[in-house]
This record gives C-alpha cells, structure tokens and sequence, in this order.
C-alpha cells in the first residue's frame, strides 16, 4: 500500500474522551482574533470559526474566553465574565455542532500579559490613539511585580487574598460554557498568562501558600482545575493547555516539572493536557524565534509516556499530513492541533484525508455539497496533453 493510500487514516478515526465522542483527531486550535466588542462575539468569529468545522476538523475552539474583564490582553478580547455573553457563544456552539464539529471553549486570564494594544496596532502600552477611541489602560495582575515585558504596563503583586475570587470567576465561566452548549472545556494554563506566571519559579516571587517550592506554585493551577471540575458537567472532558517547558537559559520550569503537574491535574478530573511552551518574559507565542517543525511534539510524548492512560494534544508547526499521521502512528499524542496553518489553510483536514486516503475520501469525509463534485471531478480529470513546439 502506497505512502498516500493509507486504508483509514488515523487521524480520522473517532476518538472518545469522558461522555463525548470526537469525529476525528484533528483540532482547531483557540486564536486570539482581537476583534471582539466590548468582549462580545460578531458576525466575524462566526463566519471564522465556522470555516474550520466545513474544512473538516472534528473539534472547534473559541480563542480564549476571558474569565475576568481585567484579565484580557486587549479591548478586542471576547468575554465570558459575565451571563450577557451567554446567549452568542450558545449561537456559536450551535452553528459549530451543526456543521459536525464538537464545539469547544477555552478559558482565560492573562494576567501579567493584560492590557496591551492589538498585534497590528504594536503590542505595545495603550497609547493616544487608542486612548481617543475610549480604550483607557487598567493595570495587570501577577505573582511578581517584577514580571514585565519591555514596553508593558508594570503589573501588580497579586494579594493572597484576591486568589479565592479568581479561582471563583474561572468556575462560574466554566458554569456559563456549559450554559452555551460546549461540549469540551479547556484552561489555558500556558504561555505566561496569570496560571503560568504562578508556576513558573520565573514568574512567580510572591512567597506564602501561592509561590515558593514547586508544590506552592502549583497550587492555582490545581484549584482552578478542581473548581472548573466541579461547576462543568462530570460528562463532560476537561482539557488543560500548559507550557511544559520555559525553555529560559537561566533554568525555569521544565519537563520532569511539567509531568508532574500533569499527574496532579488528572487527580483533579483533568482529561487531557494540551502541551505547548513558552511565554515567561516574551512577547506572545506568536512573536518566538523561529521554531523547526514538530518541536513541541517530544513534550506530548513524554507527558503521555510518564502518565499512562492520560492522552495529550500535540501543537505547533503542524504543516505536514503525513507527519500529523506519524504523532498518532507513534504513540506521541492523541490529538493534532493546528492554529496558523489552518488560518492558510482552513481545508487542510480535508485535503489532508485525500493525501493519506486517496480519492474515496472526497465522498467519506468532505460535505457531500463539495466532495460529490470533487469527486467526478478527480474521476473524470485525464492527463495534459503534451504539446510539441513548432
């Protein structure tokens, strides 16, 4: 059997998870879009996120829902902070489901990384001109004073005190997503928001319950898990997204760190844990140095690996159909997860199932609205004809 003609494609085989049961193991991956209203929805996020449910793939995320209005990273955050939001995300989810993709929701505090101008406006300190359009800045929280990213706002020491309340807002935006329809549930604990920069010992110096050994700075992370596990339907999966290492030259949380974390996460009802990395005193995720393909796959395996029984989510410059096919034939990972490429690419499930299954799959994966002409077409298509110069 040839390379692209494989009998069924792992990555379109069902995959269950709790009570619910994914079409396939392709996700789309949550994408800050910066386009939101006063934290609500539009027109927009849905023709956007319903593109990748027609493109094929078997779970949809929201980009990050913000759990408390001073945790966005900009005035074009969508919002979950409050039940005026509830009823667009139950239009979204609803739209998501219909066109055959399981809807999913990410939850999000950014902490130290708030109050910041939009990607194409800098990324920069709110500045005049946004001032003049009613954006005023707000100050950040963090576990450290000190974690600040040049051309940021300082943040502000969180008090131990304050921790009950926003493990609280976290737990009633779970309530508010299963309100909306969701079926999946992720926590985004990654990329130097408020949950990372507390187990971080890089972003984390406030001492007490909450910071010192790693035992302390996990703490939130385990709290929010256990309250988001509590207020979300036990049928229900519970995804967590963790930056599984720093990846800092002067030490910093690691893998062996991250496998831990791991395992306490699952005690806590945790289903699946979504491994990416980075984020402590840069930028975003998207403004790293350039990366080789793949990089992040070996954390998914070794979180899988370690914790027997927990399936992982590999991320992160994903490109290629048969190497998204080689994580799953490996036993690296449970689930591929794309972002940017399928922001090139919102098909590429389903071109991604003719390269791996052959032409039968026009008619088994795509919609039949597409696929049945595609089909006839690929049947039908006989070699150029060869023309001979003159």
């Amino acid at each position: 059997m040839s390379r692209t003609q494989a009998a069924e494609p792992r990555l379109f085989q069902p995959f269950d998870v709790r009570g619910v049961q994914l079409k396939n193991r392709l996700v789309l991956a949550p994408m800050q879009m910066y386009v939101g209203r006063d934290g609500h929805l539009t027109d927009w996020h849905i023709q956007h996120l319903a593109k990748f449910a027609v493109g094929g793939f078997g779970t949809v995320f929201t980009e990050g829902l913000c759990v408390e209005e001073r945790g966005r990273n900009t005035y074009g955050d969508l919002g979950v902070w409050s039940d005026d939001f509830i009823p667009a995300l139950k239009h979204l989810a609803g739209t998501l489901r219909s066109l055959g993709s399981t809807p999913a929701a990410q939850l999000l505090h950014t902490g130290p990384k708030a109050c910041r101008q939009r990607p194409w406006e800098g990324y920069g300190m709110l500045e005049p001109e946004q001032f003049a359009k009613g954006e005023l800045p707000w100050t950040p929280i963090a576990p450290s004073a000190n974690l600040k990213n040049p051309g940021w706002l300082p943040p502000e020491l969180i008090d131990e005190t304050d921790i009950p309340a926003i493990i609280d807002a976290f737990a009633a935006a779970a309530t508010r997503c299963d309100k909306a329809g969701f079926d999946i549930l992720e926590i985004h604990g990654a990329h130097g928001y408020l949950i990372h920069s507390f187990y971080s010992p890089l972003g984390n110096d406030m001492g007490g319950a909450y910071g010192g050994d790693r035992a302390g700075r996990m703490r939130l992370a385990l709290e929010i898990a256990e309250a988001c596990r509590r207020a979300w339907p036990d049928h229900k999966p519970l995804f967590y997204r963790l930056s599984c290492v720093d990846g800092a030259e002067n030490g910093g949380w690691t893998l062996d760190d991250t496998v831990v974390l791991a395992a306490e996460l699952r005690r806590r009802g945790v289903d699946l844990i979504d491994c990416s990395s980075g984020g402590i005193g840069r930028f975003s995720t998207a403004q790293v140095n350039t990366r080789a393909p793949l990089f992040q796959v070996p954390y998914a395996e070794r979180v899988r690996h370690d914790n027997p029984g927990l399936p992982t989510m590999a991320v992160g410059l994903i490109t290629d159909p048969h190497d998204a096919e080689n994580i799953l034939a490996r036993g690296q990972a449970d689930l591929v997860m794309l972002a940017r490429e399928a922001l090139y690419n919102p098909h590429w499930p389903l071109q991604a199932a003719i390269t791996l299954g052959g032409q039968d799959f026009y008619n088994r994966v795509w919609p039949p609205q597409y696929g049945w002409w595609l089909y006839r077409r690929a049947q039908s298509q006989q070699p150029r004809l060869q023309i001979s110069p003159r």
